[in-house]
């Protein structure tokens, strides 16, 4: 092989291996995320409250009737 060709090649092997360094290093300005609620009170009905589920990766909702136990025995 040419020499050109090898040094260009290492030139292109040390340059990826200098991108998966640099992107190895976290991000100083990262927010931490907090996790979505997959329930959320839309109406009330009877003193109870509607809730509407979803997964957040399909469009498919699901609907419960929350009732919060009132009685003290």
């Amino acid at each position: 092989m040419n020499k050109s060709v090898i040094l260009k090649i290492a030139v292109i092997v040390i340059g990826i291996i200098f991108l998966l360094f640099y992107m190895m290093i976290p991000n100083q300005s990262a927010k931490v995320l907090e996790p979505k609620s997959n329930f959320e009170v839309i109406d009330t009905y009877k003193g109870c409250e509607l809730l509407r589920w979803n997964n957040h990766q399909l469009a498919e909702y699901k609907y419960f009737l929350y009732c919060k136990d009132t009685k003290n025995d």
